[in-house]
């Protein structure tokens, strides 16, 4: 599976953004950058230096440091997302500058799909009436929404009252959503039934990962 080039340790990410705010500011021109974007990225990487800084020096006790960091490193990094993705679009900008900014080379030939080797995480939210919005996550990256590559979307089975199934075939078909959460509605027959999901992610070719653990939500009444 592929990974991020944006390192997740901060300290990783503290390298990685000086490098490439460095790089982009000293290249703005040839790289097609505006001045206010130039400026608006140094502003961003000072306010995550002042940030991490206080961090790293009371990181045991500084919650509130932790807090500044995460929002120092939010916009900046969405920055960095924006500015990467129009650099690898751009037809002027060279491999070799790619690579000199850490960011990764597209290779131009098409590679296979894979079938999906993780499974998606679910939850369930039961606050509306005879409705259940499930969330579902990609287990190797809980906290974002993005599916995994290759998948075109998340697979919803379910089976309604009784225990929990042992086998698809007491499952029936929800649907096949292309970004979370998928809203399931019930109708008042199925008040106060449990309601069992099972989900897996299908890929660009229709391929099947490995099904989710079963995620049991009653359906309010």
């Amino acid at each position: 599976m592929a990974t991020d080039y944006i390192p997740r340790p901060d300290d990783k990410f503290d390298q990685f953004q000086e490098h490439f705010v460095d790089y982009v500011v000293a290249n703005k021109t040839a790289l097609g950058v505006t001045t206010d974007e130039a400026d608006a990225l140094t502003d961003e990487k000072t306010a995550w230096t002042s940030a991490f800084g206080a961090h790293m020096d009371a990181q045991s006790a500084a919650k509130s440091a932790t807090t500044a960091k995460d929002d120092a490193r939010a916009p900046l990094e969405t920055t960095i997302r924006a500015l990467a993705g129009r650099f690898q679009a751009s037809k002027t900008i060279t491999d070799a500058q790619r690579e000199a900014m850490q960011i990764p080379v597209h290779s131009t030939s098409r590679t296979r799909v894979g079938v999906p080797t993780t499974r998606p995480v679910g939850t369930v939210d039961t606050s509306r009436r005879l409705s259940h919005i499930i969330d579902f996550r990609d287990e190797d990256s809980p906290r974002s929404k993005a599916k995994p590559a290759g998948v075109a979307g998340c697979e919803i089975w379910v089976k309604v009252g009784g225990n929990a199934p042992a086998d698809p075939s007491e499952l029936r078909y929800v649907a096949t959503d292309t970004a979370t959460p998928y809203l399931a509605e019930y109708p008042g027959a199925d008040a106060g039934k449990p309601a069992h999901y099972w989900l897996r992610w299908v890929n660009t070719r229709g391929e099947k990962g490995p099904w989710s653990d079963t995620i049991t939500a009653t359906i309010p009444g």
